[in-house]
C-alpha cells in the first residue's frame, strides 16, 4: 500500500502544480467572474485548471472516480479510489488578486482519505501526505504546534458572517473569546496553516467535500485533527475544523456547549 501511495502522493503533487502555473496566468491580470447559482464567484481559470486535473486522473487512473467543484461527480459512489478536486479553492481572493487561493487534491480510498496535495501558486507553498508517510510542506516535515490552551493559541476563519447565516454564530463567539487572537487568514490556507504550526485551530461553519479533500490526511500526518465539529474525521460533515491533538477536547467541548 504506501509503495502505491507514493506514486499517488507524487502524481497529485505534480498535478496541483501544474494546475496551480495554469492559474497563475489569470491571476492579477484583470480575470472576470461569473456567479452561480449559489452567489459563489467561478472564473475561466477555475473550469481550466479542472479540466487539467481531471484530465490527468483519467489517464493515468481511468477506473477512479472523479469529485470536482466546477464539474461534479458522485461523491457518495462506492467507488475504492475517489479523487476529490478543488481547481480553486478561494476564488474570492483569486479574483481580487490576493494569493491565498489553493488548488487542492484529495485522494479517498475505501472511505479513508489518504493522500492530499493543496498548492498555493501564489505563494509557491505545496503541502501534501500519504497515510503513515508524513506530511510535507515544500519538501520539509510538517508538524503542528504544540501549544498546551487555546487560551494562548491562534484561531482563524473565512467569512465571519456566515457562522450566523449556518447557525454557529454562539459556538464561534465561545471559541473566539476563548482564544488569545482571531485573524482572518481564509479558506484552505487556514487548514495549512494548522498543519505547518503557524496558528493552532482553523473552524469553518460550511464546508463541502472538495474543499478540504486533502485535509484529514494533511492534518493527519502532521499530528493534528480535520474533520467535523464533533471530533470524526470526515470530508463529509457540514462544517470543518483544524486543529491540534492537543487542543481538540477543549476545543470541541467549547463548540459544544
Amino acid at each position: 500500500m504506501q509503495n502505491n501511495l507514493s506514486e499517488f502522493i507524487n502524481f497529485a503533487v505534480e498535478t496541483a502544480h501544474q494546475a496551480g502555473k495554469l492559474t497563475l496566468g489569470y491571476f492579477q491580470n484583470g480575470v472576470q467572474a461569473e456567479f452561480k447559482q449559489d452567489d459563489s464567484p467561478v472564473t475561466v481559470a477555475d473550469r481550466k485548471a479542472e479540466e487539467l486535473i481531471r484530465a490527468r486522473i483519467k489517464s493515468r487512473f481511468p477506473d477512479h472516480t472523479i469529485v470536482g467543484e466546477e464539474f461534479g461527480g458522485d461523491a457518495k459512489s462506492d467507488a475504492t479510489y475517489k479523487w476529490f478536486v478543488d481547481p480553486i479553492d478561494g476564488t474570492k481572493s483569486f479574483i481580487r488578486g490576493v494569493p491565498l487561493y489553493a488548488v487542492l487534491i484529495g485522494l479517498i480510498i475505501e472511505d479513508k482519505c489518504e493522500v492530499g496535495a493543496a498548492y498555493f501558486p501564489g505563494l509557491d507553498e505545496m503541502i501534501y501526505a500519504g497515510s503513515g508517510l508524513g506530511c510535507f510542506w515544500n519538501g520539509r516535515p510538517a508538524k503542528v504546534r504544540d501549544t498546551e490552551t487555546l487560551a494562548r493559541s491562534i484561531i482563524s476563519f473565512t467569512d465571519a458572517g456566515a457562522f450566523e447565516e449556518y447557525g454557529k454564530f454562539d459556538a464561534w463567539q465561545r471559541i473566539v473569546k476563548a482564544s488569545y487572537y482571531s485573524p482572518g487568514w481564509s479558506d484552505a490556507y487556514g487548514h495549512a496553516l494548522v498543519a505547518t504550526g503557524r496558528l493552532e485551530v482553523m473552524i469553518d461553519p460550511i464546508m463541502s467535500p472538495w474543499d478540504c479533500g486533502p485535509f484529514p490526511v494533511i492534518l493527519r500526518e502532521a499530528g493534528g485533527y480535520f474533520g467535523d465539529w464533533k471530533g470524526n474525521e470526515t470530508v463529509f460533515a457540514p462544517e470543518a475544523l483544524s486543529t491540534t491533538q492537543k487542543l481538540l477536547p477543549e476545543v470541541l467541548k467549547i463548540l459544544n456547549e
